[in-house]
């Protein structure tokens, strides 16, 4: 491929221009373009923006299990039989104290995630006492919170009290929704989106990939995402959880194709926070690292409810790509905090016995 049509992809993107749905679908899967000038590209593009800062976020599961939808991915959902350990809300304290742990680890937003199909009142009362308590303490840092459909009132409610982005997935496209979701519509997504945005509140949503979805449903989110100008935009790779009714890869999640919609997202949503989220570990494997590149952010400390790389890890991987994090705390030290040398105990040291 001609270096001209990447360094067109760049000038297109960083100069607010939309690209095609052919040169999309080029970017997915044609094979004569390389990767290597692909995210290239695309890291142009990202470090117009963010230079070369890498955003953390931390999860805090303040609710877990208990819910009545069946989106098919969902550990969480009643059509899951996953081995998960559920909960009711944690307390203000606990919760208060896991915002203290994420920041003191590096995290710029701390991500709060419930279960269930939409925030009832006494939830949003309950949000807004809670999110008052961290911002007391924690003017400066953003949180977020992800607590199912919001209504327009309730998105008020929580941009007063000081929440500064609502967590929301369109998840795939509208016209493959009802393969994933049974229990309520792409539309309901949609609406809490943009009560999210009519708020002023900055707006957190993604896509999971590998849910059978066809390249055209991808083109189709990262469109619709740059049309409701979307500030965060996490990118999930199915996590095959034992259970689930989706644990099966239908679509083939290789690192390769991986980086390339990651690099579609980029050029589409050039000034959004694009995060590699669940399961890049587990699909991107040895080329983990390269999502950076088009992404400038991601989840240290694990997922919902599946764990991640150790701190240490992601951190130091990071460090050796030659990129800084966005924390008032020194990247040296958080590494000193996380990189112990571990001794063997004794059943590893005799495994024979």
């Amino acid at each position: 491929m001609d270096h001209l049509f990447y360094s067109e992809l760049a000038g297109q993107s960083l100069g607010g221009q939309e690209l095609d749905d052919a040169t999309c679908g080029r970017i997915l899967s044609d094979a004569s373009v390389e990767l290597l000038p692909l995210l290239d590209a695309a890291y142009q593009v990202r470090k117009a923006y963010f230079g070369q800062e890498v955003r953390v976020h931390i999860l805090n599961n303040a609710q877990n299990g208990h819910c009545q939808e069946d989106c098919h991915y969902c550990a969480q959902a009643k059509s899951s039989k996953a081995d998960i350990e559920e909960y009711g809300i944690k307390s203000d304290e606990e919760i208060l104290k896991e915002a203290r742990q994420a920041y003191s680890k590096g995290a710029s937003c701390y991500c709060m995630v419930f279960a269930g199909r939409q925030a009832s009142q006494s939830r949003i009362d309950r949000l807004k006492r809670v999110l008052a308590q961290i911002k007391v303490e924690f003017p400066n840092k953003e949180i977020c919170v992800s607590t199912g459909f919001v209504s327009n009132d309730g998105a008020v409610e929580l941009k007063k009290a000081g929440l500064d982005r609502l967590n929301h997935n369109l998840n795939t496209s509208e016209t493959h929704y009802p393969n994933i979701c049974t229990t309520h519509t792409f539309n309901d997504r949609l609406n809490t989106v943009l009560a999210a945005k009519s708020a002023g509140l900055k707006v957190c949503s993604g896509m999971i990939v590998g849910m059978g979805e066809e390249h055209a449903d991808i083109i189709e989110v990262a469109r619709r995402l740059r049309q409701l100008k979307a500030e965060s935009i996490p990118i999930n790779l199915l996590v095959p959880i034992e259970g689930n009714l989706l644990v099966a890869q239908e679509a083939n999640l290789t690192p390769q194709f991986i980086l390339r919609v990651l690099c579609l997202f980029r050029f589409l949503n050039p000034t959004a926070e694009i995060r590699v989220a669940a399961g890049r570990e587990l699909h991107l494997r040895s080329m983990e690292v390269m999502a950076l590149y088009p992404a400038n952010s991601l989840f240290l400390q694990g997922y919902l409810n599946a764990k991640g790389a150790s701190n240490a890890r992601t951190l130091r991987m990071i460090v050796d790509a030659g990129l800084s994090i966005k924390s008032e705390i020194d990247l040296d030290d958080l590494l000193k905090q996380n990189e112990k040398v571990i001794l063997k105990n004794l059943k590893e040291l005799r495994p024979a016995l």
